[in-house]
């Protein structure tokens, strides 16, 4: 089981290095690592398991946040009714993801962004692509999928995927005017 301390933060070297294409088909090594990521972020966003173990809540990890330079990453993000319950999971175990179009609209998070290996407070807008079509392996449905992700989702694909080029969400903050609103962009909750 994955856990706070097998994650790397921003000062580890390796994070800023350039995640490489995993071979396919897939090894049972790196399913088995992506699927140990999906289970620490479901751990991650159950109250009991994330006090135990003492882990902070997450939607998406990226292989090199655990110190692997591979192009692989999980997401599990969950959408909630008006009475609290889940709506929707997105969950996926995806392999070589990569964006092949989104729209030229803007939109960031209401209360900026966090990062399992930023262990700092960054205050900040992140300007993200409102919509994108990410193309990629996903291990659960064993196929290619092709996901067109609006709203949290698509900033969350985004986050990750800035992952494998060695980008922090940091790295988009205006830092002349952190908390500058972005012009025409969608603002998401």
């Amino acid at each position: 089981m994955l856990l706070m301390k097998d994650i790397i933060d921003d000062h580890h070297p390796l994070i800023r290095e350039i995640s490489k294409p995993v071979e396919m088909p897939i090894s049972q090594e790196d399913e088995q690592l992506l699927r140990d990521m999906h289970e620490f972020l479901v751990n991650s966003q159950d109250d009991e398991m994330s006090e135990k173990y003492d882990i902070r809540p997450a939607v998406g990890i990226a292989a090199v946040q655990v110190g692997i330079l591979k192009r692989m990453c999980a997401i599990h993000v969950l959408t909630y009714d008006d009475e609290g319950n889940i709506k929707k999971a997105d969950d996926y175990g995806l392999v070589n993801p990569k964006i092949i179009a989104y729209t030229e609209k803007k939109s960031y998070l209401k209360d900026g962004e966090g990062c399992l290996s930023v262990n700092d407070e960054v205050d900040g807008y992140v300007p993200r692509f409102a919509k994108v079509t990410v193309k990629g392996y996903d291990i659960f449905q064993k196929q290619e999928v092709t996901i067109v992700a609006r709203g949290f989702l698509s900033i969350c694909l985004q986050h990750e995927l800035d992952h494998f080029d060695g980008k922090l969400f940091y790295d988009r903050i205006d830092k002349e005017h952190p908390k500058a609103p972005i012009p025409n962009a969608i603002v998401v909750d």
